[in-house]
């Protein structure tokens, strides 16, 4: 018996596969679970559809992430401390500082997806990686300078 798995099913594959399982195991098992359905000619083309409408919605995301990142690159954050003696800072620089100052650029990035090791902790010029997508990261440029 053929079926369209609609789940990931260990050791069995992924969704959207169809594969070849014994007759009774698709009846009584994947099929009444809501794993899988019978792979007739109108639900293979269905899937195939569907298939093809996420791989066009992946594509548009993945090129509006690319102008994301393109803009981000473009952009020089400056973030202004208060110092001690020495240059030092009072606190330090967040990943929540780094998402305020690109939500007042009109770009709105969670704070996890700012990939800083550790607080920065002194003045200077830093380029901090941020995750826009999967494998899609922009570097960010973010200037670290005395308050007045």
């Amino acid at each position: 018996m053929k079926v369209i798995l609609k789940q990931d099913v260990q050791d069995i594959g992924k969704a959207g596969q169809i594969i070849e399982v014994k007759g009774g195991y698709g009846r009584n098992y994947l099929i009444p679970r809501n794993l899988a359905i019978a792979a007739t000619t109108a639900n293979v083309r269905a899937i195939n559809e569907i298939e093809k409408q996420n791989q066009i919605r992946e594509r548009k995301q993945r090129n509006e992430a690319e102008k994301l990142k393109d803009t981000m690159e473009q952009l020089s954050l400056t973030i202004e401390v208060l110092v001690g003696e020495e240059d030092k800072i009072f606190g330090s620089v967040t990943s929540q500082n780094v998402a305020e100052l690109l939500a007042k650029e009109n770009i709105t990035i969670d704070k996890r997806n700012i990939l800083l090791d550790d607080p920065i902790k002194s003045l200077g010029v830093y380029t901090i990686p941020v995750k826009v997508e999967k494998d899609i990261i922009a570097n960010v440029k973010v200037w670290v300078i005395r308050k007045a």
